[in-house]
C-alpha cells in the first residue's frame, strides 16, 4: 500500500500572450508560489462514498490509461493560496495536482514523468475548456517560459528562465471571476470567421510577448512593466478582456504607486499582475492596499515570488505512512 502523498504545484501569471498558446503566437509565463496543495491518505477510499468532482474525474481519466489503478481513489484533501477563479490557473494547479499526488501514490512504480502529467492535464482539460496548454506547462515546469503556440496540443517551449529572485510579483486580486469558457467560445469564434480585432490582438501580443522575454533576459523590470503594459492594452481594446473595475483598479495602481499592471487569464474579472524589485514590494503593497481600501473593498494585495523551474524544485513531497 502506498504512503500518503503531499503535492505543491504552483500557479501562474501570464506575462503576455492570452490564447496564443492556442492560437499560435508567442506568450510568457511565470510560475507563482501561491502553491496549491493536494494530499491523498494511505487508504483508499470506502467503495459505499465516491469521489465527486474533480478528483473522480480525474480519476476515471486515469483508470482509462492505468487501468491497474484500484476502483476508486484515495481520500484526498486540497487548498490553495491562490485566489480562486482569479485568472492564476488554480484550477489547473488542482487538476496537476491530482494527476501527480494519484500517480505517485498508486501509479506505476517509475514517476510519471514531468511531460507525459502536462500532456495527461492538457488532454483532460481540453475536452472542459477546448482551450490550450500554457497552464499545464507554466505549473509544472515552473520559472519563466517563452512559449510558443499550436492550434491543438501543448505549445512548444522555446526557452526557460529563471524569474529573478531580486523582483516580486505584485498580484491584485479584483474579487470578482474571470469567464474562461465562454471566453474560448467567442474567440474560436472570432477565428472561424476571420475577425480584423482577433489579428490585431494576435499581432500585438506576439511583439509584446518578445518584448517581455528580452526585458527578462536583460533584468530591465520597466521595460517588463511597459511591453506588459502594451499587451493589456490589446487584451482590452482588441478583444474586450478587461472590465471597468479592472481599469479603475489599474489607474489607481498607476496614480498610487507608479505600478503597471496587467489582467493575467481569460478577463472579464479576476486579478491583475505587476512586477517590482524585491526591496520595494512591501512598501509598494502597502501603499496599494491603502489606495484601494475604501473605494475597492474586495480589492485583495498579495506580493509573491517565482516558483522555481522544475531543475531546481519538485513539483512534490512524499510522506509514506
Amino acid at each position: 500500500m502506498a504512503g500518503s502523498v503531499c503535492v505543491d504545484v504552483p500557479c501562474r501569471a501570464c506575462l503576455s500572450g492570452e490564447d496564443l498558446d492556442w492560437l499560435g503566437g508567442r506568450s510568457v509565463s511565470v510560475a507563482l508560489d501561491l502553491p496549491t496543495r493536494v494530499e491523498t491518505s494511505a487508504s483508499t477510499a470506502v467503495t459505499d462514498a465516491p469521489a465527486e468532482g474533480w478528483p473522480a474525474e480525474v480519476w476515471g481519466f486515469l483508470r482509462q490509461r492505468l487501468p491497474e489503478l484500484p476502483f476508486e481513489p484515495p481520500p484526498v484533501t486540497t487548498s490553495s493560496a491562490a485566489p480562486a477563479a482569479s485568472g492564476l490557473s488554480s484550477s489547473t494547479a488542482l487538476i496537476v495536482g491530482l494527476f501527480r499526488a494519484f500517480t505517485d501514490a498508486h501509479g506505476p512504480s517509475g514517476r510519471l514523468p514531468d511531460r507525459v502529467l502536462a500532456q495527461w492535464a492538457y488532454e483532460f482539460e481540453f475536452a472542459v475548456f477546448n482551450g490550450g496548454g500554457m497552464d499545464h506547462l507554466a505549473v509544472v515546469e515552473g520559472g519563466a517560459l517563452l512559449l510558443e503556440g499550436r492550434e491543438v496540443g501543448l505549445p512548444e517551449v522555446r526557452e526557460r528562465m529563471e524569474f529573478p529572485a531580486d523582483w516580486s510579483v505584485i498580484v491584485v486580486d479584483s474579487g470578482t471571476r474571470k469567464n474562461t469558457g465562454g471566453h474560448i467560445r467567442t474567440v474560436r469564434a472570432q477565428l472561424a470567421s476571420g475577425d480584423p480585432d482577433l489579428a490585431a490582438y494576435m499581432r500585438i501580443a506576439d511583439e509584446a510577448s518578445g518584448a517581455v522575454w528580452e526585458a527578462l533576459r536583460a533584468h530591465d523590470h520597466q521595460a517588463v512593466g511597459a511591453a506588459m503594459s502594451r499587451a493589456h492594452e490589446a487584451m482590452r481594446d482588441h478583444q474586450r478582456m478587461s472590465t471597468p473595475l479592472l481599469e479603475e483598479l489599474r489607474t489607481k495602481a498607476a496614480r498610487a504607486v507608479g505600478l503597471p499592471l496587467k489582467v493575467s487569464g481569460a478577463g472579464g474579472g479576476g486579478s491583475l499582475v505587476g512586477v517590482c524589485p524585491l526591496v520595494d514590494a512591501p512598501e509598494t503593497a502597502r501603499a496599494l492596499r491603502a489606495a484601494l481600501r475604501d473605494a475597492h473593498p474586495g480589492a485583495r494585495v498579495v506580493v509573491t515570488g517565482a516558483a522555481p523551474g522544475r531543475s531546481t524544485a519538485p513539483l512534490q513531497v512524499v510522506n509514506t505512512g
